[in-house]
């Protein structure tokens, strides 16, 4: 698994491009905030309602990697 539920949500995206229409269509379009920067994928989902086990493994598809 290339991407983890620990990561930091920009950190994903500066590495992975591909993965920020998974970020979007989940919900999660403020991917330019502030908190983005600090804020790991899992905390970016609890204060988003979203299941944070579902978007990685949407976001390790997007990038070809095994969830």
């Amino acid at each position: 698994m290339a991407i983890t539920k620990d990561m930091s949500i920009i950190e994903v995206v500066q590495k992975y491009p591909d993965t920020v229409e998974v970020f979007v269509n989940s919900g999660m379009g403020c991917l330019g905030c502030a908190a983005a920067h600090f804020e790991n994928i899992e905390q970016g989902c609890l204060a988003h309602g979203i299941d944070p086990d579902a978007l990685v493994d949407g976001l390790n598809n997007a990038i070809g990697a095994e969830a």
